[in-house]
């Protein structure tokens, strides 16, 4: 579920990006200039936090029970001979 979030969080992203980059003057001076290059530093911020999400979210496990399993094996094994 949290992929499809940061999927689709990419994707507007891209989309705002797509349609305010060439209005946005960069160049220019005074608070214009200001806001288009925080607001492009804003987007990039956001694209590299969904991304690095994106990657590095744990990976769901096939078997529903198998991680009950793995903590039954390791009070198992801390029961020191019981």
């Amino acid at each position: 579920m949290n992929k499809n979030r940061y999927l689709l969080c990419l994707l507007l992203c891209g989309l705002m990006l797509y349609y305010a980059a060439p209005r946005m003057g960069v160049f220019n001076g005074g608070a214009e200039g200001i806001f288009a290059i925080s607001w492009l530093a804003l987007a990039l911020f956001v694209i590299a936090g969904n991304l690095s999400a994106l990657m590095y979210a744990p990976k769901k496990e096939a078997v529903p029970g198998k991680q009950m399993r793995k903590l039954a094996d390791r009070k198992r094994a801390r029961s020191f001979g019981r």
